[in-house]
């Protein structure tokens, strides 16, 4: 009968079988990020972790649109729409451009429309097995 290791077990198995002495390790130096850039983009990283705020900007990726047409798509209320918009503004994904009385939304430059569009296709294949 096969005994089923969960993965946590391998994990651990891998830790303690790599020792420094039973291979080399690369000399390349490898710059490590500052501190602030390293706390900037976890906090980018978090603003996409909220299923609504994804959805979101997922919709934004296709172009600009206006609060009261998020709310629509979304089939959602102003409030919410708009209190996620501002967390969005305040990490800086999203953009906006006034009309008159229309504010417009847009993703803030092509590095969060790139992350928006490998986030949701990696997304979509989660399901599916690699070889």
């Amino acid at each position: 009968m096969a005994i089923d290791r969960n993965e946590s077990d391998q994990d651990n198995d891998e830790l303690e079988g790599c020792l420094a002495e039973s291979h080399r390790h690369s000399t390349t130096p490898i710059p490590l990020v500052d501190l602030e850039t390293i706390k900037r983009t976890a906090a980018i990283f978090r603003a996409l972790g909220d299923p609504s705020r994804l959805q979101l900007l997922s919709l934004l990726s296709h172009g600009e649109m206006c609060v009261s047409e998020l709310t629509e798509r979304l089939s959602d209320n102003l409030p919410a729409i708009s209190q996620r918009l501002k967390l969005l503004r305040a990490e800086r994904l999203v953009s906006t451009r006034r009309q008159g009385k229309h504010i417009y939304y847009s993703l803030a430059d092509n590095h969060i429309a790139s992350l928006i569009e490998n986030g949701v296709a990696h997304g979509s294949h989660a399901g599916c097995t690699h070889s």
